[in-house]
């Protein structure tokens, strides 16, 4: 059995990472790999219970009580979701990852940054691939006018919260190339589909 991969997709509000990832999956199936299509917060029953508790905006968390929240709905995501699909062999694409914690609670609600470090280690599950989506402030703006459902309590936060987070994006993907690669994710989606693709097939030989 061939071993599975690990692909992680990650941005700010607005950069189309839910799209990308559908269309990264239905490529991958099409090109024969067997693909698990997940998202974070949840993607198993417990950490979709804890994605409703973190979105709803009912609690205004604690920026670490926030961080370790995301933690436990990751470590029974990874646990009950993640680790099988790759001991079978599948391709895992995720909406999502550690990242997104490191960009959101740390970059932009002043977490600490060790212990965000330290849950990640702990985690002990890095992705084979993370496409950073880069997305400019006018572009995610009009991208979330147009959805039509309320905003979640992400969405909801001002803009300088998104610069910080988008900041914090920029700089993981800096921090380690060798994972992550950084995809301008302004144009029509099926451009930024094909650079996806590109560099999928480049990093992971599909």
């Amino acid at each position: 059995m061939q071993a599975g991969r690990f692909i992680t997709l990650e941005g700010g509000e607005g950069a189309g990472k839910s799209t990308q990832t559908a269309l990264l999956a239905q490529a991958l199936c099409d090109l024969g790999r067997p693909v698990l299509r997940t998202r974070e917060p949840g993607g198993s029953p417990g950490a979709e219970l804890l994605r409703g508790i973190l979105l709803d905006g009912t609690i205004e968390w604690s920026a670490p009580a926030e961080t370790l929240l995301h933690f436990a709905a990751r470590a029974e995501h990874v646990a009950k979701t993640i680790r099988p699909a790759l001991a079978a062999g599948m391709w895992v694409v995720c909406d999502r990852f550690y990242d997104s914690t490191l960009a959101y609670q740390g970059y932009g609600q002043g977490a600490d940054l060790h212990l965000i470090a330290a849950q990640t280690r702990l985690l002990g599950l890095t992705p084979d691939l993370t496409l950073v989506l880069n997305v400019s402030a006018s572009v995610a703006a009009a991208r979330l006018a147009g959805r039509g459902d309320a905003p979640d309590r992400y969405e909801r936060r001002d803009a300088d919260f998104h610069a910080r987070v988008n900041a914090g994006f920029r700089q993981v993907a800096a921090s380690d190339p060798g994972r992550c690669a950084v995809v301008e994710a302004d144009a029509d989606l099926q451009i930024v589909h094909a650079q996806v693709m590109q560099v999928v097939a480049t990093r992971l030989a599909v």
